[in-house]
């Protein structure tokens, strides 16, 4: 459950950061390389889908960064069941990334004091224009004329309450090359039962 918080410990770097980190780069003159899948399920079992911005990592970490309105859909269905799988295709290289693993909530008032300040600071790193819209009415409800989605005033230093940051703690990974024929593919596998600070992956190159 999101009750809980992940350990603000510093991880070692895991071995498909490394791929990421390369198609990130070769992909960075691409608007749409910021933008990936992010599934979840819904409490009747069916899935979730939206498209999400990639934050960064968190600092000395191997957790992915998303933020998100405290209001939305996907923050009930992350609370009843966090397990996630992410889906980042970069057009440009012609790889794809299936991060698998679960999500946690870090809100204003359930998050140690380490992760709050991340919480912060990455609301102080967005744009205007991302920060404009914590402040429009609730999402997915009924649009009435009556709606204010003008300019609001905002604290560009504390974020609202319905500000949250999403962190993705990845399990597993599927990259997938297609540039080469036959194409490359890679599967990564966190042991289990391994400290942060100890964390061990199994790398085994399979068929495409």
């Amino acid at each position: 459950m999101t009750s809980q918080h992940p350990s603000p410990t510093i991880e070692p770097l895991a071995p498909w950061r490394s791929p990421l980190a390369r198609a990130i780069h070769r992909n960075r003159a691409l608007p749409s390389a910021r933008y990936l899948q992010l599934a979840t399920l819904r409490v009747d079992g069916t899935p979730a889908n939206r498209s999400v911005v990639f934050r960064g990592f968190l600092t000395g970490t191997n957790r992915l960064m998303f933020i998100s309105d405290r209001r939305s859909e996907k923050i009930n269905q992350i609370i009843h069941n966090p397990a996630t799988e992410a889906c980042w295709y970069f057009t440009k290289t012609r790889e794809q990334f299936r991060l698998a693993g679960r999500l946690w909530l870090i809100s204003a008032d359930t998050a140690p004091a380490t992760l709050q300040s991340a919480r912060v600071t990455l609301w102080q790193n967005i744009s205007d224009s991302a920060r404009r819209q914590f402040a429009w009415p609730q999402p997915k409800a009924p649009r009435s004329p009556n709606d204010a989605f003008a300019t609001h005033t905002l604290d560009l230093q504390a974020p609202p309450l319905c500000f949250c940051l999403l962190l993705l703690t990845v399990h597993s990974v599927d990259h997938l090359d297609l540039r080469a024929e036959p194409q490359n593919r890679h599967l990564y596998q966190k042991l289990e039962n391994q400290p942060p600070e100890n964390s061990q992956w199994q790398t085994t190159i399979v068929n495409p």
